[in-house]
């Protein structure tokens, strides 16, 4: 179960930086969704695996019970970032609609950038 878990948050982490890294609007918005949902999962599983637990104390105080703290962590954090994704998605609409491409500049236009590489 732990193998499988970290394997799919190595998986989102991966997937998460590759699109992070495009240059397009669209992509870099699903990789921020799915590096937001590799730490959900990272902070959830930090809580504990386990099956057929109980998740509060049961009848004698010496058993093992599940961290309630992580989930209340990773519900808000699903929130914040649902409110994240809509910002960037309406920005990212704006900027769509004012440009016509959803490609992010790395200069604004009418820069040279040949200008500024040749004086250093």
């Amino acid at each position: 179960m732990e193998l499988l878990v970290a394997t799919a948050i190595g998986a989102l982490t991966a997937g998460g930086v590759y699109l992070i890294l495009r240059l397009r609007a669209f992509p870099v918005i699903i990789g921020l969704a799915l590096l937001s949902y590799a730490v959900n999962v990272f902070i959830f599983s930090s809580g504990r695996l386990a099956i057929n637990l109980p998740p509060i104390l049961a009848k004698y105080g010496d058993a093992s019970y599940t961290d309630p703290l992580p989930q209340a962590l990773v519900l808000t954090a699903i929130v914040i970032s649902f409110g994240m994704t809509a910002v960037l998605v309406m920005v990212a609409l704006g900027s769509y609609l004012e440009t016509g491409t959803d490609e992010v500049d790395i200069h604004p236009a009418g820069h040279d950038a040949s200008n500024e590489d040749a004086a250093q």
